[in-house]
């Protein structure tokens, strides 16, 4: 039994809709959904149908694209918009930052699997850049992330106090496992700044995580922290801890000659 783990499969692009279709099965394996499937319920659906039936068990974690309301049909927004999706998860079984944690047992040893969904608030900025100034230091390079207008916090006041609620409960909850297993972090977003660098858009950094999550691969005895969101295939290594960034991205970011399949990271063993 192995785990494997990809994100941003963003099947709002017709090539990677009809990629997804060609993965083989796994059906003796467990995958990780690292958020950024799609903005609509449809793809989500379908997405979720096709890979629940590849492989014996499925973890998401929401991205950003997910959370995106007032596009198509939608009319859901914010934490509402969440809970619809959660749902679409129990239709098939898929686990979710809202079920408890579950333990893998598999090749690799021993682990707890802990989905996240922690937003970001803007502090993967420059320590001269205040909070405030955020988004206009961005927009001075011509950077505007989409998030703005379409991802609806509501019924928080701001995407900020959105993020820091979801850092909290999670807090709460890591507390409550046993701290000598060790465990996999699992978020859309980067959890340390230092990984969120994006050398053609830097400033892009600002919609890409929170510094509250930086010490969090110590803190709550992380061998593997997975995440997606950059669209940087890559395995990096911090206090001797693997970060998985595990995107597969948009058609540009990924060679269709491969298939889907080719992009699958494996986690463990």
């Amino acid at each position: 039994m192995k785990l494997f783990a990809i994100s941003d499969l963003h099947l709002d692009h017709r090539i990677n809709n009809d990629a997804l279709r060609a993965i083989p099965d796994h059906s003796d394996d467990w995958l990780v959904i690292g958020g950024d499937v799609c903005s609509g319920y449809e793809d989500f659906r379908y997405a979720l149908a096709v890979l629940s039936a590849r492989f014996s068990r499925l973890i998401w974690v929401p991205g950003n694209h997910e959370l995106w309301s007032r596009i198509g049909n939608i009319t859901e927004r914010g934490e509402e918009k969440y809970q619809k999706l959660i749902g679409i998860c129990r239709e098939f079984g898929v686990l979710t930052p809202e079920d408890p944690y579950p333990l893998w047992e598999g090749e690799g040893g021993t682990h707890y699997l802990v989905p996240l969904f922690l937003l970001y608030d803007y502090s993967f900025r420059p320590d001269h850049v205040s909070r405030d100034q955020a988004v206009a230091w961005a927009n001075e390079a011509g950077i505007m992330c989409t998030d703005e207008y379409l991802l609806d916090p509501w019924p928080h006041a701001s995407r900020i106090a959105w993020c820091h609620e979801r850092c909290a409960r999670a807090e709460e909850w890591i507390g409550q496992l046993p701290e000598r297993i060790p465990k996999v972090l699992i978020n859309h977003f980067p959890l340390r700044r230092d990984l969120a660098r994006l050398w053609r858009i830097p400033r892009f950094s600002i919609w890409c995580g929170t510094r509250i999550t930086e010490s969090w691969h110590l803190r709550y005895n992380a061998s593997v922290v997975i995440s997606g969101h950059l669209h940087i295939r890559g395995t990096k290594y911090r206090d001797g801890i693997r970060f998985e960034e595990v995107s597969l991205g948009y058609p540009r970011d990924w060679n269709q000659r491969y298939g889907v399949e080719h992009y699958l990271r494996r986690v463990f063993p």
